[in-house]
């Protein structure tokens, strides 16, 4: 069983997903979290649909850049910024900084 019923519940329906998952809150993690993000990618890709990762430098950043998945997993910074699919990175120099 999934750790996290609501993205099991997302990655089993029918039809094309967007899915934001938001770990701006989170100040450390490991490895271990990955499988349900890579995993919910890999049906969102099926389902020509797409997985928005909300993350910060200091918790997830290094995590996702160890296993490779920035690719898959690029950083987003704000709330409003996955919808708009605008990267951390081009945000950043939108905004001048």
């Amino acid at each position: 069983m999934c750790p996290h019923p609501d993205l099991f519940d997302a990655r089993h329906g029918c039809g094309r997903l967007f899915l934001i998952v938001d770990l701006l809150g989170v100040s450390f993690m490991d490895g271990s979290v990955l499988d349900p993000p890579c995993a919910a990618w890999e049906d969102c890709h099926e389902r020509l649909g797409t997985v928005r990762v909300l993350h910060n430098r200091t918790g997830a950043s290094p995590v996702f850049r160890a296993a490779g998945l920035l690719e898959h997993c690029p950083r987003y910074a704000s709330a409003q910024d996955p919808w708009q699919g605008i990267p951390a990175n081009r945000a950043a120099a939108g905004r001048g900084t």
